[in-house]
């Protein structure tokens, strides 16, 4: 798997270099018998890329599709009331839905979703991105930022093309807004991979850098087979993905972290062109699973850093998901599209704590900062330093079968 790259930058850049990435025109068509809206959706020309791709794409789950729709599955797509009780919607062409993110994109013959990993073909959804990482790496754990799991440990990274979002300060733009085709990629197998998660030592596998969503099939098959193997799974998310997906990605894997963008509804469609709502849905139902939860806020400077908003986002993390909830935030750097912008002030972020500390939050973080105490873990109890950080390495743990050492309060997370 990319023998002789050091780095996942490396990497990328190596491949811009081959070839560039595009990202693809975008047909957007509106049809008021489906509610208003067409889903975003692309439409896909048949290079060997893709043809190739095609050949092998496996069948989606979590879509519905207009042939031989009987009356009540009509209600999937169609408003309550916008038909006569027991009729049933007639198509000219067969029309599929996705239900796999918020979005919930309806495609026709040939298009694809927004995220471009999924596309109907011959009456199906087929998911272009299954076996298919573009690139794997060993990150500390620290890194995706997971601060109450297994601290410590090395992170087994893997990614795929696509993502539904389209959020202006994407750091690995170069991985999400790609589409399958951009990389020509041997298939792999789910078992495959986690005995190469064994092969170089890390405890973890972690769908990070893009958004894992759009390759759930695989990610869930994934963290399946690592289990037997000593291997727990954890997702890097923003959150925009539908229940039923969601339900059985919690039930896969050990932790979950989400990107909660920003508290602002102006904010993610403005500049993550998506919505608030679903992600605030998805943290709740992570916080009522099984699932080890933590949740990021990247401070953007002028765009999501107001005290009014920073103070509804930790106001409702307290309340929703829990106090014992791990809250990062984390420090904007200029890239993709917002270079004008600059770093996030420290004092910032330190404002951005203290003003989730004030509403509850037990456990709230400095992030992107080297060195900054806001990086350490302190008992909510005794106020000592119970995990001590030096950047993304632990320099001293004072836990003790999950206790504080000095006060034997419990500290939640996960630590063996």
């Amino acid at each position: 798997m990319h023998a002789g790259i050091e780095t996942r930058r490396e990497f990328l850049g190596t491949c811009l270099k081959c070839g560039g990435i595009m990202a693809g025109a975008l047909v957007l068509a509106g049809s008021p018998a489906l509610g208003g809206w067409f889903g975003a959706a692309e439409s896909w020309a048949a290079g060997d890329s893709l043809a190739e791709l095609m050949r092998t794409a496996p069948r989606a789950r979590y879509w519905v599709s207009t042939a031989g729709a009987a009356a009540n599955g009509c209600v999937t797509c169609h408003a309550p009331g916008s038909l006569a009780p027991g009729a049933v919607a007639r198509h000219p062409h067969v029309l599929i839905r996705c239900q796999l993110c918020a979005r919930e994109c309806t495609l026709a013959e040939g298009e694809r979703g927004m995220c471009g990993a999924r596309i109907h073909a011959h009456g199906e959804l087929r998911s272009l991105v299954y076996g298919r990482p573009i690139t794997t790496h060993v990150d500390p754990i620290e890194k995706k930022p997971f601060y109450h799991f297994l601290p410590g440990s090395a992170a087994y990274s893997i990614a795929t093309a696509g993502c539904p979002l389209r959020c202006k300060f994407c750091q690995n733009w170069e991985i999400s807004q790609a589409r399958p085709e951009d990389y020509t990629q041997p298939r792999l197998e789910a078992g495959d991979v986690a005995r190469d998660a064994v092969k170089r030592g890390a405890p973890v596998i972690a769908f990070t850098y893009n958004e894992p969503t759009v390759f759930t099939e695989f990610l869930c098959d994934v963290a399946r087979a690592a289990r037997p193997l000593g291997r727990r799974s954890v997702l890097v998310s923003c959150g925009f993905m539908t229940g039923a997906p969601l339900a059985e990605m919690c039930g896969a894997l050990d932790a979950i972290k989400i990107d909660l963008k920003g508290y602002s509804e102006n904010f993610y469609r403005d500049v993550c062109g998506a919505s608030l709502a679903p992600v605030l849905r998805s943290i709740r139902q992570v916080a009522r699973s099984h699932a080890h939860l933590e949740i990021v806020n990247l401070v953007v400077p002028t765009l999501n850093d107001s005290t009014s908003q920073l103070t509804e986002l930790a106001k409702w993390v307290a309340g929703e998901a829990g106090p014992d909830v791990p809250l990062h935030f984390t420090r904007f750097h200029p890239d993709y599209q917002l270079p004008n912008l600059p770093p996030t002030p420290v004092a910032t972020l330190e404002r951005a704590r203290e003003i989730a500390m004030a509403h509850g939050i037990h456990f709230a973080y400095v992030g992107n900062v080297p060195g900054h105490p806001g990086n350490h873990t302190y008992c909510p109890g005794c106020g000592r330093i119970v995990i001590e950080r030096d950047g993304f390495l632990i320099a001293a743990m004072h836990l003790e079968h999950g206790r504080c050492a000095y006060c034997n309060r419990i500290i939640p997370g996960v630590w063996s």
